[in-house]
């Protein structure tokens, strides 16, 4: 058999639905063995978990193991070469957390850092499953813009706190005694844990103090809580246009499609036109 009929063989395997359902339950597996083995983890004179339990567990823990190795095996084989497979990220990920978890820790002083990898095991899902990429990505894209919104809600908590703490420290040291208590009440009150409590108790005393306590939730919970969410939902959006481009699905997908044809019909033209006009000069004239 040829190593290009293999190779086929091994990406048909690799795209069959079954057996990323099956990739899929082995990494569920993993996760609620690691669930399961907190309970045995916990006080043992109150455990009814029988003592065979950590056999079964590090057998299972085996099993997925050598199966992650052999499906990252089969990932690479399939692959056009080895740069084509480590020019994907999600393929150097799942790479290191197969490799990490066949490091032997058991048995040794380490053996709190191999459960802590074990642990990573459950992140294959998102390398997985695509919709759990799109959101990941998305969730990446989105740092940098959200960053700006949470430095300019920094500056305005900065700002509130210091007005909070001149005016509030007389009535309540514990809320306001200085800027750094003052932006810890000005979380609780964002979040609005018992926000109308604290601002009654302002108003005893200054009865205008609403005005601070209304402009700072208006301005903080629902402007910039809005603008995360709509930069969220546009890097959403366009994580979703880009997988479309990608795969070839949906409204983009099939303009993109158009687009690459046109561009290729459009060169083909011009090959053609140059060609008949090396024919013309080339053919003698009567």
């Amino acid at each position: 058999m040829k190593l290009a009929q293999i190779q086929e063989k091994f990406i048909a395997l690799r795209n069959h639905g079954l057996f990323q359902g099956f990739i899929i339950a082995v990494i569920v597996t993993s996760a609620l063995l690691i669930g399961a083995q907190t309970y045995n983890d916990s006080n043992a004179e109150i455990s009814a978990i029988p003592l065979w339990f950590d056999t079964v567990i590090d057998i299972l823990n085996s099993f997925i193991t050598l199966f992650f190795l052999l499906e990252i095996i089969i990932r690479l084989i399939s692959s056009e070469s080895i740069t084509s497979f480590l020019k994907d990220p999600w393929n150097i990920f799942d790479s290191l957390i197969v490799i990490t978890s066949l490091i032997p820790l058991e048995g040794s002083e380490t053996v709190l850092l191999g459960r802590l990898l074990r642990i990573f095991r459950v992140l294959r899902l998102i390398s997985i499953i695509p919709e759990l990429r799109v959101l990941l990505n998305a969730f990446f894209t989105a740092i940098p813009r959200i960053g700006y919104v949470s430095l300019l809600m920094f500056i305005i908590f900065y700002i509130y706190a210091a007005v909070g703490s001149i005016f509030f420290a007389e009535i309540n040291q514990e809320l306001w005694g200085n800027i750094s208590i003052s932006m810890l009440t000005l979380f609780r009150i964002a979040t609005f844990e018992g926000w109308s409590e604290v601002m009654y108790e302002s108003m005893a005393v200054h009865p205008l103090s609403w005005i601070y306590y209304l402009s700072f939730i208006f301005i903080v919970a629902f402007v910039f809580l809005n603008m995360m969410i709509g930069i969220v939902v546009e890097s959403l959006y366009e994580e979703h246009e880009k997988e479309n481009r990608e795969t070839g699905k949906g409204e983009s997908g099939e303009v993109h499609w158009i687009k690459e044809h046109t561009a290729e019909m459009e060169l083909r033209l011009e090959r053609i036109e140059k060609l008949l006009e090396a024919q013309l000069k080339a053919t003698p004239k009567k």
